[in-house]
C-alpha cells in the first residue's frame, strides 16, 4: 500500500454552500392598526401624514352624494319649507275666518236679544197702557158694516184683570196652555142701535216669538180658529146691555196672533136680546158676500172683526210709543 499519496478526499458535504451575502431583505407588510375597544370603526380615508415627508396635495373632501341622493335632501328642505308655510297660511286664514264669523255672530246675537227684549217689554204693556186706551169707550169703523156701512160701538163693561181660567172652552184652553197665560184683560161692547155685544180679550202670553209664530200657524194650518168647540168665552158685565151673553147666546167669533206681540187677540158676538144660537159661525165667514146665515144677515161678523182690528190697531199703536228698544 502506497502511503505517499497523502489522505483521502472527504466526501461533498451534504448542506449548500452558503451564498456569498445574504439577499436582500424586502420590506415586510405594514401591519394594520388594530381596532380600538370600543370606539368608532376607523375611517375609509386614511388621515394625512404630518412631517416633512408629507405629500402636498387639497385637504382630503368628504365623499361626494350621488346625484339622485343629493337632490332628493335638496327637494326634502324645500319641501319642508313650503309645507310650513301652507300650514302657516292655513292657520292665519282660519284664524281670521274665525275671528270674523265670532264677530258676525255676536253681533248676530246682540240683535237677537234686543228684539227678544223688546218682545218680553210688550208683555207688561197691559198694565202699563191706560184701559181707555186699551179698550176705548167709544170705537167707530168707517165702511165696517155690511155693505160698506158705517159702524160704531159703544164700551159697556170692562173685566178686572185676570188668568185665564173659565175664559175658553175646555179644547181650546189646551191649545193655548202650549204658550201659557201671562194676563187676560177684556171688555165687552155693544153696537150702537144695541142689537149685538161683542166681547173683545187680549191674553198676553209667556210665549217667545217662536211659539207665538208655531201658535199662529197652527190655528191657520189645522184650521184651530174655525173649530166651533175652541170658542172664547163672553164677558157677561152684570147690570149692563150683554148681562145676559153666556156661551149658548155665541153666534160668531174672530181669533188671531198679531206680529211682534206676544198676544192672542180675540172678539165674539151674540145677540144683545140674549137669543140662543144653536150653531157659531165663524167671522170669516159670516162677512162673506152673498153669505145669508142670521149672523151674516145681522152683521154680527162684521162686529167681531171691526172691533178686534181696532183693539188690536190701538195695541200696536200704543207698543210702539210705549216701548222703546235697546
Amino acid at each position: 500500500m502506497n502511503t505517499e499519496q497523502g489522505p483521502a478526499p472527504s466526501p461533498p458535504p451534504l448542506v449548500p454552500p452558503t451564498p456569498a451575502g445574504p439577499p436582500r431583505p424586502t420590506a415586510p407588510p405594514r401591519p394594520a392598526a388594530p381596532p380600538r375597544p370600543g370606539g368608532p370603526p376607523p375611517p375609509a380615508v386614511p388621515p394625512r401624514p404630518v412631517g416633512p415627508h408629507a405629500p402636498a396635495g387639497p385637504p382630503p373632501t368628504a365623499p361626494a352624494l350621488p346625484g339622485g341622493a343629493l337632490l332628493r335632501a335638496v327637494t326634502s328642505r324645500a319641501s319642508a319649507r313650503l309645507i310650513g308655510a301652507l300650514v302657516c297660511g292655513v292657520l292665519g286664514t282660519g284664524l281670521l275666518g274665525g275671528a270674523a264669523a265670532g264677530a258676525w255672530l255676536a253681533g248676530g246675537g246682540d240683535d237677537r236679544s234686543s228684539a227678544e227684549a223688546a218682545f218680553d217689554q210688550r208683555r207688561g204693556l197691559w198694565r202699563e197702557i191706560p184701559v181707555d186706551e186699551l179698550f176705548p169707550p167709544e170705537l167707530t169703523g168707517e165702511g165696517a158694516g155690511p155693505g160698506g156701512s158705517d159702524r160704531r160701538w159703544i164700551r159697556v163693561a170692562v173685566a178686572p184683570d185676570s188668568d185665564c181660567e173659565e175664559a175658553f172652552d175646555p179644547l181650546l184652553t189646551e191649545v193655548l196652555a202650549t204658550v201659557g197665560c201671562h194676563r187676560l184683560v177684556r171688555a165687552t161692547y155693544t153696537d150702537e142701535t144695541e142689537t149685538s155685544v161683542t166681547t173683545v180679550g187680549l191674553l198676553f202670553t209667556e210665549a217667545d216669538t217662536e211659539q207665538m209664530a208655531g201658535l199662529s200657524a197652527r190655528l191657520a194650518d189645522e184650521g184651530l180658529d174655525t173649530r166651533t168647540d175652541l170658542l172664547p168665552r163672553p164677558y157677561a158685565a152684570p147690570g149692563t146691555l150683554a148681562a145676559d151673553f153666556g156661551d149658548a147666546q155665541r153666534a160668531t167669533w174672530t181669533i188671531g196672533v198679531p206680529p211682534e206681540l206676544p198676544v192672542l187677540v180675540y172678539a165674539l158676538t151674540g145677540f144683545a136680546d140674549g137669543r140662543a144660537v144653536t150653531t157659531p159661525q165663524p167671522a170669516a165667514q159670516a162677512t162673506a158676500e152673498d153669505e145669508d146665515s142670521t149672523a151674516a144677515l145681522a152683521g154680527l161678523g162684521h162686529d167681531a172683526v171691526g172691533i178686534a182690528e181696532r183693539v188690536e190697531r190701538g195695541l200696536r199703536s200704543a207698543a210702539d210709543r210705549h216701548v222703546r228698544e235697546p
